[in-house]
């Protein structure tokens, strides 16, 4: 455990009130920052955070910073020091942690909306593009020192120009990405729980059925949040209603996708290509998945930009100050 600064000043000590323990290494600058006010234990990116080595980690700290790559259910919840007021997860998605625990232990959960919008819509579009145009083909291509030139029928995709695009929830996300996708001349169509101002994506049209929505969509790019409605909102039934040589992307959860349906589709051709920065047992991949030329894959890099993580970085960091300061901290989920 490395707590900075071990060699604090006794005047140092003194201002310093409060242990911040964060699970995994932040942005150099959010690091700097609680070091300046707070004693920070450094998180190790190799580390798997079991429920014993969590409470370990977590021993006397007032706050903790945690990913989605640590699963903090009842057991880890009730195992953590009293100590523990505020628990930040550095994401949006709160899935992840056990929000009727920690109700019950009177915890605070934060979560860092907003800043990540940008970020998450450009890598779609790159899913997007990278499937309609076979880019893992092309790059095993490239580096198997096979490539004997252009050829006229060679690795031919699908151009996206005219394209209906399908987006399931138009949140920020959803809107950022539709805006995108129509400077690239795709037609935009979405399902949401309710139609959006129209101010907000006067092009986009609004399709009430999710099921209507699927059978016109040519490219289908998943937004919506995870819950127990929409886990395996994308089945085998709404695969085989998807049109022939279709296109699937997912930058939103794992979970919202009937792996063995998706793979089925592929293998079949039932859908040409798909582009996947989530998977459902993350980072356990399904095998089956890297055997697969028609899928291009990325490690859940959506909001992975300097800008964009130092400011999820910072948007945790002032919820822990708002709580150790007796405040009200923004972005507050529990």
């Amino acid at each position: 455990m490395n707590i900075e600064n071990p060699h604090a000043s006794s005047l140092e000590v003194r201002e310093k009130h409060f242990l911040v323990a964060a699970t995994r290494r932040l942005p150099s600058a959010c690091e700097e920052r609680l070091i300046a006010k707070y004693f920070l234990r450094k998180g190790d990116d190799n580390a798997t955070y079991s429920s014993s080595i969590f409470k370990a980690h977590a021993e006397g700290a007032s706050a903790l910073i945690v990913t989605p790559a640590e699963r903090l259910d009842a057991n880890t919840i009730n195992s953590l020091p009293q100590t523990v007021k505020i628990i930040a997860t550095f994401s949006v998605g709160h899935e992840h942690i056990d929000l009727d625990a920690a109700s019950a232990r009177g915890l605070i959960i934060t979560n860092t909306p907003g800043v990540l919008t940008a970020a998450t819509a450009d890598l779609t579009l790159l899913l997007i593009l990278a499937a309609a145009r076979r880019a893992r083909e092309g790059q095993k291509l490239i580096h198997s020192g096979n490539w004997s030139g252009i050829r006229p029928t060679q690795l031919l995709g699908t151009q996206v120009k005219g394209k209906r695009l399908g987006i399931i929830g138009m949140g920020r996300i959803g809107r950022a990405v539709a805006n995108r996708s129509r400077s690239f001349g795709m037609k935009v169509y979405y399902h949401n729980r309710q139609p959006i101002n129209s101010n907000d994506n006067a092009e986009a049209i609004y399709v009430p059925s999710l099921n209507d929505l699927i059978s016109q969509s040519e490219i289908l790019s998943l937004h919506c949040p995870l819950t127990p409605e929409t886990k395996n909102i994308l089945n085998a039934q709404r695969i085989a209603n998807l049109p022939e040589g279709a296109i699937v992307v997912n930058t939103a959860r794992g979970p919202l996708i009937d792996d063995n349906a998706l793979i089925e589709a592929l293998l079949s051709r039932k859908i040409a290509s798909a582009g996947l920065d989530v998977y459902a047992s993350e980072p356990n991949i399904d095998k089956r998945y890297l055997t697969m030329e028609n899928v291009f894959l990325l490690p859940h890099l959506g909001s992975a930009t300097k800008d964009t993580r130092a400011a999820m970085g910072m948007l945790a960091i002032d919820s822990i100050e708002a709580v150790l300061n007796g405040h009200e901290p923004p972005h507050q989920i529990l």
